[in-house]
């Protein structure tokens, strides 16, 4: 019956052992889907964020033609204006050609009725200018008169002549003017025509790009809204995460305190089995030495195995690999300074900027940009298989894993190179290098 007991108890532990094992499998797949969800979300988060910009550089495209469009409207407007003003001037100025011409016409007419009574009158007393100037002649009262009436006569002819050309002149100056202010006026007309095209062409212009504005706003408000939609699964996956996660440590810490109990509870078993053996040893010499010498000897050796058991069980190992090197040089740097733009480990560095330094160090060349770095070397599916070393991706910034939940990292100008718990933003992706 006392040899059956130790095959029973160890049956029993194996079936919790297997049990536990059991439902680490269980968590662990639970929590590798809620990853993979997360991972496909995020992807249908970038591809709807990159519509939103998409969508948001046509609407400022449009915008910025919709204000241009205006701009040219306004300024067309004012053209308009002056062209209309230049017209009104225009028909003015034709109007007062048009009484100009009836004055000048009024004029050469007048001009003309009486150069042409004088010289009804010279036919009428005598059939040519001869016998003009002979009744000139025989009429005046000397030579000297008679030459200037003569000289008169002519003049006053010549004067009719002159006359009579200068009001024709003016008429047809004046003819002339009016010809060319109404070829202006035509002009303007037409070039008013044209802005009035204009004008309703980029009114149209304007309605056409306002509706295309409303209907990009109504878009980029759909898309806005999937991403929120996307970040928002994103954020509920990666706290599902985080809480799974917080829950493997919680039973891997009740798992060591069992163990530590069980190996506790082990140990004082084996020592009262000691002293108990010690003491019937005792009990026995008193009887028969010989023999209870031989017993003691034998239990002795059999209690070597069990120490050494013991000691194999305290041994343990040490994490080893590039990855863990990576992590643990990465840590030496706690407390240096962030640094915008900066690169030096030393006197300052961004987040890119840290990662890409440690990596320099083992003669890995890692990109520039945190999301370059985001997508360099192999994807790792879920934290829970992630090792020290790995770089943690978040949405613009980046940091070193180094293990039981945590990274380092270049956080802030206020906080430098520091520790932070892996999940206290929501990870991206999670990238091996070596």
């Amino acid at each position: 019956m006392k040899k059956r007991r130790p095959k029973i108890i160890s049956f029993l532990l194996a079936c919790v052992m297997l049990a536990e094992l059991s439902g680490q499998y269980t968590y662990a797949d639970t929590k590798s889907d809620l990853q993979k969800d997360a991972n496909a979300n995020k992807s249908k988060l970038d591809q709807a964020q990159s519509e939103a910009e998409s969508i948001e550089s046509e609407k400022e495209t449009a915008e910025s033609e919709l204000e241009e469009a205006q701009q040219q409207l306004v300024q067309l407007l004012a053209e308009v204006d002056i062209l209309k003003s230049d017209i009104e001037n225009k028909k003015a100025e034709i109007a007062q050609a048009e009484e100009d011409y009836d004055a000048a016409k009024k004029e050469e007419d007048r001009q003309y009725n009486t150069m042409r009574a004088r010289i009804k009158y010279m036919y009428e007393n005598g059939t040519n200018s001869s016998t003009e100037y002979l009744d000139i002649l025989f009429h005046a009262d000397s030579l000297t008169d008679a030459l200037n009436k003569a000289a008169y006569a002519e003049k006053l002819a010549e004067y009719d002549r002159n006359m009579l050309n200068k009001f024709i002149e003016a008429k047809d100056a004046v003819a002339e003017r009016k010809k060319a202010l109404e070829d202006d006026l035509s002009e303007l007309e037409e070039e008013e025509t044209d802005l009035e095209e204009r004008e309703q062409e980029l009114n149209n212009t304007i309605e056409e790009q306002r509706s295309t504005i409303e209907n990009f706003s109504s878009k980029l408000a759909a898309a806005r809204s999937e991403a929120k939609a996307y970040q928002k699964k994103i954020e509920e996956d990666n706290a599902q995460i985080a809480r799974i996660v917080a829950a493997e440590k919680e039973a891997a810490r009740k798992k060591a305190e069992e163990e530590a109990a069980k190996k506790k509870a082990a140990e004082e078993a084996a020592k009262k089995k000691k002293k108990a053996e010690e003491a019937s040893i005792s009990t026995e010499e008193t009887k028969k030495e010989d023999k209870d010498t031989g017993e003691s000897s034998e239990e002795k050796e059999e209690e070597k195995p069990e120490e050494k058991s013991e000691e194999k069980e305290d041994s343990g190992s040490s994490d080893s690999g590039k990855g863990a090197e990576i992590a643990s040089y990465a840590q030496q740097f706690i407390g240096n300074p962030y640094v915008p733009g900066g690169t030096s480990l030393t006197d300052g560095c961004d987040c890119s900027g840290f990662v890409q330094s440690v990596y320099s160090h083992f003669g890995y060349s890692l990109p520039r940009q945190s999301g370059a770095q985001g997508a360099s070397g192999k994807a790792v599916n879920g934290m829970e298989n992630a090792q020290p070393g790995d770089i943690f991706y978040y949405v613009g910034h980046v940091g070193i894993y180094i293990g039981n939940g945590y990274i380092v990292h270049a956080s802030t100008p206020e906080t430098g190179i520091k520790i932070t718990p892996a999940t206290y933003r929501s990870v991206s992706s999670i990238r091996r290098i070596v």
